[in-house]
């Protein structure tokens, strides 16, 4: 089983309750060979909503308290997205998931490379707190550029 940020299988949880959609990912989805959770939803996040970024750091930096997340607004959602995080890696440990493919440049999703807190576009290099999370605990992180690398593992 793998695990699917849910926004690039369709699902309408992006910030701006624009529809992502990535044919193969949902693909995987239908032969019930993954699974899309999206941590944001699971920690209470509506759509459309406020878009955030990590400020101070990286999702690792929000895992030790050392940075925050905040919507565009300044409200720090720290709490909220930490909550998910933990649903989804509860869940992922549950299933016992060796693979994951995540949504690039999100405060939660975001691998490699993550918006720099400015809520400018600009991005930096780092990972966002589900990646920070799940790289704990050894599960291997595909995103939408790469993952048809996985299928070949599968």
């Amino acid at each position: 089983m793998i695990v699917v940020s849910a926004c690039i299988a369709g699902c309408n949880c992006r910030h701006d309750g624009e529809l992502l959609l990535n044919e193969k990912i949902l693909k995987l989805v239908g032969e019930k060979k993954a699974i899309p959770l999206c941590p944001e939803i699971l920690g209470g996040f509506g759509v459309p909503r406020e878009p955030m970024e990590i400020i101070g750091g990286e999702g690792e930096d929000v895992l030790e308290k050392k940075a925050v997340i905040r919507d565009r607004n300044g409200n720090d959602v720290t709490e909220k997205v930490l909550s998910g995080v933990k649903e989804v890696v509860l869940t992922i440990k549950r299933l016992n998931v060796k693979y994951v493919i995540l949504k690039t440049k999100s405060p939660s999703c975001g691998y490699g490379e993550i918006f720099d807190g400015t809520f400018s576009g600009k991005l930096k290099k780092g990972n966002g707190v589900l990646t920070a999370a799940l790289l704990k605990e050894g599960i291997k992180i595909y995103t939408e550029d790469n993952f048809e690398e996985l299928l070949d593992e599968i």
